[in-house]
């Protein structure tokens, strides 16, 4: 055979085998595209069932809740009982092969993962938190007849602290999924579900605290005393009002009873003052160890709360194992459960006045020692008629978990152990040393030796800025201070010291602290530069400006700030409880991560 003919065989030979692989590619490649194409529509309708099973479960989550709330118990079990299917069957429609397999696949992965997670919280809640939430009888949680059930409450404290336990795990989990890169639905889903499980965590973390805290603390190990404060926002201070006036409540195997009170006027004045740390020397000088009604200038009310129990012990002798602080505003919520509440020859006390009658009223009639007087024996009045008076137990939980909230009711343990299992609660009165999201604190004190507090209105907006370079975030802070007070009319136990010079100008020292590691940038009053007295505070810079502001006036406070290191764009407020609550609004923005 020629040459040429080798060749040719050799040309058909090849041309046979690239045929071959041709067919080989094209048939692998159809076989993937049609796996790709099966497993994407499977992925697909599962996703679609998953999509529907949660947005069910988050209807009956919500019906849940509300039935909880209003005691209706039979209809809450079937309520569950249907979350529990949908939530089973979103979990099934996410864990599959199919599933598992797409959740690696790029650009839709991180998305399909979280759908994954968020599936998982939600029927993780249904099976482990909501049935053992369901099963705690609330009357435990609250006194009867003067009288608290020690053994009931203990004998539900495990139970309590598993549904914390999952509810904090199940959060954590969801911590953890990175929000960055997803699709704007899916980001939106996990956003609102670590928001819910936020106020979800809150609350069994509360009731975990008060089931293993109260038996001691109400004396089943041995008698205990207390502080009963009241705070009056008539005459600011920065975690919500003057101390004015005390009750000593005594506690022994969950019977609760009123002895002694007094008032901060009559503990006197310090001298050589009570020692307090540098840096609230730095910004107050000594003025919280000196005057019991400075005490807590600074909103740190442990530290407060440790100056006044000490200032107690010193003048009376008496020494008591925490401090509780209310102000006229609780009581109001509280009358709204347990009804009005006579006070022994004073005006009575109903929920729809009890702050104008305490705050406003009084001082048109009385002096300033009786009216001192009159609030000891309204706070006592008060919690009298709480502790021996039968009242719906879940209306009392929802009064007291507002008032917590809204920082309206403070608690300092003396002793190491129990604070330390507060935590940093709202119930501490405490800024943390360490954020979890970037924390803006304004806190307020008057500085017109005054009562202008009941006539002032405040409002804050909280703007979130650009990410730097150096990993902070810019801030935007802006406080209004409006006073609604007449420009005649006032007694002398209201204007006071007058210390603005003016008897009706409010001058109220705005402290404002910057999250953790943060930095002030600069402030301005009313658009002008202004000068304001700087410090730290416990890993925060504060910065402190003086705003005096007239009857019928108003005044506008802008502070910038940076933060600490953070990706975080969404920021929170902490602010000193007032006598009307503050007009607030907080504009995030995405993660610099994003």
């Amino acid at each position: 055979m020629t040459d040429s003919g080798v060749t040719r065989r050799r040309r058909r030979r090849s041309r046979r085998q690239t045929r071959v692989r041709v067919r080989r590619i094209l048939l692998t490649g159809l076989v993937v595209v049609s796996l790709l194409l099966t497993t994407g529509g499977w992925v697909a309708f599962r996703g679609w069932q998953a999509r529907a099973h949660l947005l069910n479960a988050a209807g009956l989550a919500r019906e849940l809740s509300s039935q909880v709330v209003g005691g209706d118990a039979g209809r809450a079990q079937r309520t569950l009982a249907a979350l529990q299917e949908q939530a089973g069957a979103a979990r099934g429609a996410t864990g599959d092969p199919g599933w598992w397999v797409a959740q690696r696949a790029p650009y839709a992965g991180d998305d399909l993962t979280a759908v994954r997670q968020i599936a998982v919280a939600v029927d993780d809640l249904a099976r482990l938190a909501f049935p053992t939430l369901l099963r705690i009888d609330l009357a435990s949680l609250v006194p009867r007849q003067g009288n608290l059930d020690l053994a009931r409450l203990r004998a539900v404290s495990a139970e309590v602290s598993a549904a914390d336990r999952a509810v904090r795990e199940t959060d954590a989990r969801l911590r953890r999924v990175p929000s960055g890169r997803l699709v704007g639905q899916v980001r939106d889903a996990l956003d609102g579900l670590r928001t819910e499980l936020d106020r979800l965590a809150g609350l069994t973390a509360a009731a975990d605290q008060g089931a293993r805290l109260l038996p001691p603390l109400l004396g089943a190990d041995g008698p205990r005393r207390y502080l009963l404060v009241s705070q009056n926002p008539a005459e600011l201070r920065s975690t919500g009002g003057m101390f004015g006036a005390y009750a000593v409540l005594s506690a022994e195997n969950g019977r609760i009873r009123l002895a002694e009170q007094g008032t901060s006027t009559g503990l006197g004045r310090f001298d050589p003052p009570l020692r307090v740390s540098q840096e609230m020397r730095a910004l107050w000088s000594d003025l919280p160890g000196t005057f019991p009604a400075d005490v807590n200038l600074s909103p740190d009310f442990p530290a407060a709360a440790a100056l006044y129990r000490e200032m107690v012990r010193r003048k009376t002798g008496t020494t008591v194992d925490g401090v509780l602080a209310v102000d006229p505003v609780a009581l109001s919520y509280l009358l709204g459960v347990i009804g009005p509440v006579t006070v022994p020859g004073r005006p009575a006390l109903a929920a729809s006045t009890a702050v104008r009658t305490l705050l406003s009223d009084s001082y048109r009639t009385l002096g300033v020692q009786a009216q001192d007087d009159y609030f000891a024996k309204a706070a006592a009045a008060v919690f009298t008629e709480f502790f021996t008076k039968t009242a719906d137990p879940r209306e009392l939980l929802t009064v007291f978990n507002r008032s917590v909230t809204e920082r309206r009711i403070l608690f300092w343990s003396a002793r190491p152990e129990e604070q330390r299992v507060l935590g940093n609660s709202r119930l501490t009165g405490t800024l943390p040393e360490t954020d979890t999201v970037p924390t803006v604190g304004v806190f307020l004190n008057d500085g017109s030796g005054a009562k202008l507090g009941y006539y002032l209105r405040f409002s804050a907006t909280l703007t979130v800025g650009d990410c730097q370079s150096d990993g902070r975030r810019e801030l935007r802070l802006r406080v209004t201070v409006h006073s609604t007070a007449p420009k005649s009319g006032l007694d002398e136990s209201v204007t006071g010291l007058a210390l603005s010079g003016d008897p009706y100008t409010a001058r109220t020292f705005v402290s404002v602290y910057t999250p953790t590691g943060g930095t002030v940038l600069g402030g301005r009053l009313d658009g002008r530069d202004t000068a304001m007295g700087s410090g730290t505070d416990r890993r925060r810079q504060v910065t402190v400006a003086n705003v005096e502001v007239k009857p019928g006036r108003t005044r506008t406070l802008d502070v910038s700030l940076l933060t600490g290191t953070t990706a975080s764009g969404t920021p929170e407020l902490v602010l000193t409880p007032t006598v009307t609550p503050w007009t607030t609004q907080v504009a995030t923005a995405p993660s610099c991560e994003q």
